[in-house]
């Protein structure tokens, strides 16, 4: 936990550190799959150590057929897709927030396409108990707008379908990197599909067997590029990261040259160093990058950049509802946001006295923790449950703690 000592501060006079990022986690999840999938013989290489890969990875390992995924989301969605073509009999839940998060499109798609699927409790919701099967496939209509979750759930098992699958995207598609990340890492496990315009298309076929390894975490990058710049010295050295990734996050470097961070790639990693210039004002549309806009909130309040963030209509069904939280807890800082119109997040230098203890509730939401992270930069203030970050970045604090000192 941070401390709230009021000592609490960053070495500015020797900014200069080497972070080891964890795997990717979206990548690490997709993987597991397609890898069961294939039958493969071969273990994921610099596999993601987050929860929710040690749930998805344990429930693939395991000969039971009651599943806890706790509050993993992409486990919960991923897992009811791969056990709804598993023969079996198969239950699946989750924490008491889980069973709070819809998933009934998910179920109602693969119910359409052959699959048999029952609600154990509240309607369109977890608890699951799922009847596995060989599954039809076929054509249907999904809402773009949906969480991009769903869909990779979908994608990943169509290849086994009878009939394959073909989805047709109606209206905005959110989250579009996530889908072509998915798209992407089936044709290296060997399987064709098609994707124009707003029509997913695949065949009947089988995934071959291949050694994979993860790249680094682009959504954790962004907590380093934060840090970076509030202190505005210094440099730090991110392990791990590449410039030609599959993680539609990898946009965060881009989008901090407005914050005046500067990227510079190498074979190991990338290089960050501050510039000095920052933007007078962010707009910014998060449809395709929806984990990095709580990031993006904090910096701009605490460097008072004004900022109208659209694209956010997802985040009200993460971990929580993240604009409502941002909201909250940003005003404890002393900063008032409102929400102009559905999807956006706006702060126009609307300000209210700060609290006089600041403490950071955490919503079971790693990315609120990380993201409110480095306002100790600034003032002193405590996160609230911080072991959340296990669920994407065990190692958070350990890297947090290089840059601080009690004195």
């Amino acid at each position: 936990m941070i401390s709230d000592n009021k000592e609490l501060h960053l070495k500015t006079e020797n900014l200069n550190v080497r972070i080891n990022l964890p795997a990717s986690k979206s990548i690490s999840n997709r993987a597991l799959i397609l890898n069961a999938l294939a039958y493969s013989p071969y273990d994921i290489q610099n596999l993601s150590d987050c929860d929710d890969t040690r749930v998805t990875r344990k429930a693939l390992d395991s000969n039971d057929t009651t599943f806890d995924i706790g509050a993993a989301g992409t486990a919960m969605r991923f897992l009811t897709a791969f056990l709804a073509k598993t023969y079996g009999e198969w239950v699946i839940t989750g924490s008491e927030r889980m069973k709070q998060r819809p998933i009934k499109l998910l179920v109602d798609a693969l119910n359409t396409l052959g699959a048999r699927i029952e609600y154990i409790e509240k309607e369109g919701y977890p608890p699951l108990r799922i009847f596995g099967s060989a599954l039809t496939g076929g054509e249907i209509h999904l809402n773009g707008s949906v969480s991009s979750q769903y869909i990779s759930a979908l994608m990943m098992i169509a290849p086994y379908m009878q009939k394959g699958l073909k989805i047709i995207l109606d209206g905005d598609i959110i989250s579009r990197p996530y889908i072509q990340m998915t798209l992407k890492m089936m044709s290296e496990f060997g399987v064709t599909t098609n994707f124009v315009d707003n029509i997913i298309d695949i065949e009947a076929q089988t995934y071959r067997p291949i050694q994979y390894k993860v790249e680094s975490d682009w959504s954790a990058a962004s907590y380093w590029y934060e840090i970076l710049s509030l202190v505005g010295s210094g440099e730090v050295f991110l392990s791990g990261l590449q410039q030609n990734s599959h993680q539609g996050d990898s946009k965060v470097a881009g989008l901090f040259e407005q914050l005046g961070i500067k990227t510079e790639y190498k074979p190991e990693g990338v290089l960050l160093t501050p510039t000095g210039k920052t933007t007078s004002k962010m707009e910014y549309n998060f449809t395709d990058q929806p984990d990095l806009a709580q990031t993006f909130a904090v910096t701009c309040c605490l460097k008072e950049i004004p900022f109208v963030f659209s694209g956010l209509q997802s985040l009200k069904i993460k971990e929580t509802d993240r604009i409502a939280a941002l909201k909250y807890e940003l005003r404890k800082l002393g900063y008032i946001l409102n929400e102009p119109d559905e999807g956006f997040l706006a702060w126009e230098h609307e300000k209210c006295e700060p609290a006089k203890k600041i403490s950071i509730a955490t919503y079971e939401d790693h990315r609120m923790a990380m993201a409110f992270a480095p306002a100790a930069l600034l003032t002193s203030i405590t996160i609230e449950h911080p072991e959340v970050v296990s669920k994407s970045y065990p190692g958070f604090w350990e890297d947090f703690n290089q840059l601080t000192v009690i004195s």
